[in-house]
C-alpha cells in the first residue's frame, strides 16, 4: 500500500503564491510519475502538472508559466510552486503517484488540500 501526504494549501490573494508538497511512502518499488490534479466545485478533476522519474514535465495550458513542478526521487517527494495565482485556480488539489508493480502499474491519490484564491 502507498500513502500520500499533502501539505501547503491555504487562502491567498490574487497574484500571490503557494507551494504544495506531497510525500509518498509505503510499498514503493519504482515511481513512473508524480503529479497534481485539481477539482473545483461543480467541475471534473483535471490534470495540473506531472513529472516523470527522469524529470519530464507536463503542464495544463492554464498554468504554464505560473506553476512549476519539481521532485526529489530519493525522498519520493513532489512539489508544486504556484505563482501569480488567480481566482480560477481555486480548487482542491490532489497529489497522485503512479508506481510500477510486478504486474503493471498502480495509481494512488492523496486526500487533497484546499487552495483558495480570493481577495
Amino acid at each position: 500500500q502507498v500513502q500520500l501526504v499533502e501539505s501547503g494549501g491555504g487562502l491567498v490573494q490574487p497574484g500571490g503564491s503557494l507551494r504544495l508538497s506531497c510525500v509518498a511512502s509505503g510499498s514503493i518499488f519504482s515511481i513512473n510519475y508524480m503529479g497534481w490534479f485539481r477539482q473545483a466545485p461543480g467541475k471534473q478533476r483535471e490534470l495540473v502538472a506531472t513529472i516523470t522519474s527522469i524529470g519530464r514535465m507536463n503542464y495544463t495550458d492554464s498554468v504554464k508559466g505560473r506553476f512549476t513542478i519539481s521532485r526529489d526521487n530519493a525522498k519520493n517527494t513532489v512539489w508544486l510552486q504556484m505563482n501569480s495565482l488567480k481566482p480560477e485556480d481555486t480548487a482542491v488539489y490532489y497529489c497522485t503517484v503512479q508506481i510500477r508493480t510486478t504486474i503493471g502499474t498502480a495509481n494512488y491519490w492523496g486526500q487533497g488540500t484546499q487552495v483558495t484564491i480570493s481577495s
